[in-house]
């Protein structure tokens, strides 16, 4: 017998949207029909233009999909071919930067970062969107990680961990009251980067192990960048610059290379009597 594991990025798809149209319509985020449509339509039109030049077997509009709804909350520009930009880059570099077969930036990850070296007419939202809300969508993304265990919610874990002890321990070091560190976590550019980035399973590395380590370099690089070097978005130059160590982290500790559509085989007689999953 077979069993398929759902697909986590349904999940993802689905928390996003809700996020998305939530905030346009009650919280009043500063960015209009035409912005996401852009960042949305410029991602799945890349994804089908490097599929069908490619010569791929089909057209999957899944990841470009989480990809063009990240950037519409998160990518701020006062010009729509900018963001249509931005969504070029963000699959461009999925088809084109890759080693070891598989892409080497996170495609959001890569196109923030592309659009804030390439211009300073887009910068990226911290996304504050109120206690209720941002707690509503932690429960929401602490919730994916429950339902979709095929996806690398490991990595998450640990980054979590290890960046909420570098914030904690910073502000229990210089004696600071906990709200401060509670407000600096307390944005939706956390919780995305935490939920839709690091764990994105085609840039990770191959093993727990390297992801763990992975999490943990990418942790200490955004603490470098926010309280040593004092520049705003630390974690995604510090992803950005961990994710070209990761072919490295995969040579150290070598496993299976992870695939969107995978099954379980399991026979009956192993159902029958309880085997682990």
């Amino acid at each position: 017998m077979t069993l398929r594991r759902p697909d986590p990025r349904h999940y993802q798809i689905a928390v996003l949207s809700t996020l998305l149209l939530y905030g346009t319509t009650r919280l009043g985020f500063d960015i209009g029909i035409g912005h996401v449509m852009a960042a949305i339509g410029g991602t799945l039109a890349t994804q089908y233009v490097f599929t069908r030049a490619l010569g791929l077997p089909r057209f999957d509009a899944r990841s470009p999909l989480i990809s063009g709804l990240s950037l519409s909350l998160l990518l701020r520009t006062d010009a729509l071919w900018l963001v249509l930009l931005g969504a070029v880059l963000t699959i461009g570099a999925k088809f084109l930067i890759r080693r070891c077969g598989k892409h080497v930036f996170n495609p959001t990850n890569f196109g923030l970062v592309a659009m804030m070296l390439l211009t300073d007419r887009a910068w990226v939202s911290p996304g504050q969107w109120g206690g209720a809300v941002w707690f509503g969508f932690l429960v929401a993304c602490l919730g994916g990680l429950v339902v979709n265990r095929s996806a690398r919610s490991d990595v998450t874990w640990a980054f979590l961990v290890a960046y909420l002890a570098v914030v904690f321990g910073r502000a229990v070091w210089l004696g600071d009251p906990l709200a401060i560190p509670l407000h600096q976590i307390q944005n939706g550019a956390f919780l995305i980067f935490a939920f839709f980035m690091i764990s994105d399973p085609k840039t990770t590395p191959d093993t727990r192990a390297g992801r763990v380590l992975f999490a943990l370099l990418v942790a200490l690089g955004a603490g470098f960048v926010h309280f040593v070097l004092f520049r705003t978005n630390g974690l995604l130059w510090s992803l950005a610059l961990c994710s070209t160590a990761v072919p490295l982290i995969d040579r150290l500790f070598p496993g299976r290379r992870f695939q969107w559509n995978w099954s379980v085989a399991r026979n009956d007689s192993a159902l029958q009597k309880g085997a682990p999953a």
